[in-house]
């Protein structure tokens, strides 16, 4: 018996299933609407000039079914920047660190040019991205790092749908004054950019927050059952992630799927060496040397991502087992095997179910 459907804000955005993915993959998305789900396309490491091409051709191949963008705006970056004036900036010792760490590792510059290689967030860099996706279709916007008001009101006015992921009760304040359709409660153990406060002590309370506007659950999120929890705490679905790296549709490079098999929810650590705000990754011997004694404090963004995006970028080209790491919660444990979008789905629902069905079970007839 089906037990898992649609909620207010499925039934708001148009999708069968209150599980919403987050992913930086095209042909992932694609699936996620095709099994019913809502995905939303993150373009923080799009180039402006990409942004429009790449998000029509999503819209030809998902013919009319519903997705949403996810933006990163943090403040503190400059207002316009190149990616050689801020390496010019870089300190000395933290430039001969990461020198060292490349002779250590035996690591080459990457060959292919990329967003690593060539951009740095800038005020310039979010307007142009914040002007394609308001041109564009999709259904919803999400913010993550930074709230815009501004972008708030231009999405809002544009009839989108406007979604913001907070990791605390005051960050949920502050966007529901600023009239939010939908938060994100993304507790700590997520992947990517996150909060100190653990998911299960979020989520009530931004629901409680919210006082009655959409919230959904995220953090560490990997199983139908999780799914039916959010629902039990109050929440209209469930935001994940990193349970996408492990389907075909993302093509995730053969070693760092591999780490991820691997992986247990306590191989991933909270750290500001990927980009210089806290993020959650899943951990390699480059993050680790990181830890080490002696290894220095990682720079603000955008400077951190200056001084170590080219690597990371040749991590992933060069596919090095021992390097690669990526942005990934403690949901990792959920990811055991490759596998694909239509079959992750698919699995969620019947768990979920099967989660639902024997709450029923337990509770007076």
């Amino acid at each position: 018996m089906a037990r898992l459907g649609p909620t207010a804000i499925c039934r708001e955005l148009g999708v069968r299933y209150p599980i919403f993915g987050f992913s930086h993959s095209p042909d992932v998305i694609v699936a996620l609407a095709e099994a019913g789900g809502f995905g939303v396309l993150g373009l923080a490491r799009e180039m402006p000039q990409d942004i429009a091409p790449l998000i029509a051709e999503v819209e030809r191949r998902l013919a009319g079914k519903p997705y949403g963008i996810d933006l990163m705006l943090p403040a503190g970056v400059p207002k316009q920047a190149d990616i050689a004036s801020v390496r010019a900036q870089l300190p000395d010792a933290h430039v001969e660190f990461v020198a060292g760490l490349r002779s250590r590792f035996g690591l080459d510059a990457p060959t292919r040019p990329g967003f690593f290689t060539t951009q740095v967030r800038s005020e310039a860099l979010f307007e142009a991205q914040i002007e394609a996706v308001l041109a564009s279709g999709a259904r919803a916007v999400a913010t993550a790092i930074g709230i815009r008001p501004e972008l708030i009101a231009r999405a809002r006015a544009a009839g989108k749908y406007t979604i913001s992921l907070v990791g605390s009760p005051r960050h949920a304040h502050k966007a529901l004054a600023l009239g939010v359709d939908a938060l994100v409660a993304q507790g700590a153990d997520a992947g990517g950019h996150t909060g100190p406060i653990g998911t299960f002590s979020l989520v009530p309370q931004i629901v409680a927050a919210a006082a009655g506007r959409p919230v959904l659950a995220a953090g560490g999120i990997g199983t139908g059952a999780q799914v039916a929890a959010s629902l039990a705490m109050g929440a209209q679905g469930a935001w994940l992630g990193t349970l996408w790296l492990a389907a075909a549709e993302n093509h995730t490079p053969p070693a760092l799927l591999s780490r991820l098999i691997d992986a247990h929810s306590e191989d991933t650590l909270i750290t500001r060496a990927h980009s210089g705000k806290p993020c959650r990754v899943v951990r390699s011997a480059w993050i680790d040397a990181w830890q080490q004694a002696g290894a220095p404090e990682p720079l603000p963004m955008p400077l951190q991502q200056a001084l170590t995006g080219a690597d990371f970028s040749a991590m992933h080209e060069y596919d090095r087992a021992d390097l690669i790491y990526e942005a990934a919660g403690q949901s990792v444990f959920a990811i055991d095997a490759p596998t694909t979008v239509a079959a992750q789905m698919a699995t969620l629902v019947a768990q979920a179910d099967a989660a639902l069905g024997a709450l029923e079970a337990m509770l007076p007839a």
